[in-house]
């Protein structure tokens, strides 16, 4: 195969490429295969990354940017981008329906696998890069500061898929028992209300806690120390240990969304469960008046 011209990407290659377990996965390919690939005509490379100028300072060769704040969203109000904003933007990505997109970013792949989410819910299959941008400048692999400008794709979106997204009253029924699983991903203190949110995040919420009935399982647990996802059986055990096994629906949630849609990417792409993002998140939920809070650190306003 000459990976220059044409790629080949099928099930059987995948497996020969990736290890066993979670990178066997359709969704995932290595930093081996990307590099081997490296400008076959019919595959997109798409970065989306969280922190400001990396993709200008270096980025992968052939790769275009998604802003994951201006790209990916709704300019005027808090939703993701429309259906034919997206279109337009892939359009112009030079993405047609058939091309294999490749997404990858910095921070183990938070914004990448919540961009990956927005594909997914308007009916577009991509893979994520294991160990996204992180692997592969650790391995010293090819950075270009080249612009790319390809010509024009013709991809066509579906409209969205609502399944794959929860609001406000999917939490609120779980909250109450229908049988929902809710996992919230952010870190320990976050979940027992003992911080509002990371150091140095602006987006807060008024009141700290949890959503009634939430387990907790921080994203960062799904991770090797390079920042590839864990071996699918060592995910398996890792959220059955929450009482997670697949065996009933499951929302995800953080604070705005994007480390949430980490987890959405385990649960969904490598374990086959049946996962909806919650991208209001802790944002929405922790503003929002009347709605049951667990607080286990017992504070009340603004983390007090």
């Amino acid at each position: 195969m000459n990976a220059r011209t044409t790629l080949r990407l099928t099930v059987g290659a995948l497996a020969l490429c990736c290890a066993a377990g979670a990178q066997a996965s359709d969704y995932l390919v290595t930093t081996d295969w990307l590099e081997e690939n490296l400008g076959a005509e019919d595959l997109r490379i798409v970065e989306v990354s969280v922190n400001p100028g990396v993709f200008e300072r270096g980025h992968i060769p052939g790769a275009v940017n998604f802003a994951w704040h201006a790209d990916l969203v709704d300019p005027v109000k808090r939703d993701i981008a429309s259906r034919e904003d997206f279109e337009a933007l892939l359009q112009q990505s030079g993405i047609d329906d058939d091309t294999t997109v490749v997404l990858y970013g910095d921070t183990n792949n938070w914004f990448a696998a919540w961009g990956a989410w927005v594909f997914d819910v308007y009916g577009v299959d991509v893979k994520l890069l294991d160990g996204g941008r992180k692997l592969w400048e650790a391995e010293g692999r090819p950075l270009s500061t080249q612009p790319l400008q390809p010509a024009a794709g013709t991809i066509a979106l579906a409209e969205p898929d609502e399944a794959l997204r929860a609001r406000l009253p999917d939490v609120l029924a779980a909250a109450e028992g229908d049988g929902t699983v809710l996992v919230d991903i952010r870190s320990n203190d976050e979940f027992t209300g003992k911080i509002l949110a990371p150091d140095g995040v602006k987006e807060l919420a008024v009141r700290a806690g949890h959503v009634p009935g939430a387990v907790n399982v921080p994203w960062g647990q799904a991770v090797a120390e390079d920042g590839t996802f864990k071996p699918a059986e060592e995910l398996k055990a890792l959220y059955a240990a929450a009482g997670v096994d697949g065996s009933q629906p499951i929302i995800t949630y953080c604070r705005i969304g994007e480390r949430s849609s980490h987890t959405w990417f385990a649960l969904t792409k490598i374990l086959g469960y049946e996962v909806a993002n919650y991208d209001g998140s802790w944002t929405e939920y922790g503003n929002s008046v009347g709605v049951p809070i667990e607080n286990p650190s017992g504070t009340v306003w603004t983390g007090q």
